[in-house]
């Protein structure tokens, strides 16, 4: 596992850089984390580092927002509003998730069975002192 402390915003940009040089080949990243964790934050500082030239946004009412790369794309995925599983394979998320493309998603524990067997939980915690844990752990296909 893979554990960050992030003192502030401006920190988040380096611990992202490390995330992804840490996890190249990885293209599914499922976030957890309270309402208010940052996760929203966290995933458009991501794009930036990807490589997302356009404005990003947390896709609560779209479900998905995609996000065009030089080659391929972002999927960024807020399943806050589904009310089962169905709700995400009725926008074929199965298809995006073995697309090879990076999806990043929003309240994973919604959809959790639906995840495939290799990828990265990223856990954010906010701490007493409003300074944000960000756990990474990998699952692997077995």
């Amino acid at each position: 596992m893979n554990r960050f402390v992030c003192q502030n915003i401006n920190n988040l940009d380096e611990i992202i850089r490390d995330i992804l040089i840490a996890f190249p080949d990885e293209r599914v990243f499922a976030f957890y984390g309270k309402m208010g964790a940052g996760k929203t934050t966290f995933i458009k500082m991501m794009c930036e580092h990807l490589g997302v030239e356009c404005n990003t946004s947390s896709p609560t009412f779209a479900i998905i927002n995609d996000y065009p790369l030089a080659e391929g794309s972002v999927y960024h995925f807020d399943f806050y509003r589904i009310k089962n599983q169905m709700g995400a394979l009725d926008i074929g998320f199965e298809e995006y998730l073995y697309s090879g493309n990076y999806c990043l998603i929003e309240w994973s524990e919604k959809i959790e069975e639906l995840l495939p067997l290799d990828y990265v939980r990223v856990d954010i915690e906010v701490a007493e002192n409003e300074e944000r844990i960000i756990s990474l752990t990998k699952f692997i296909d077995t």
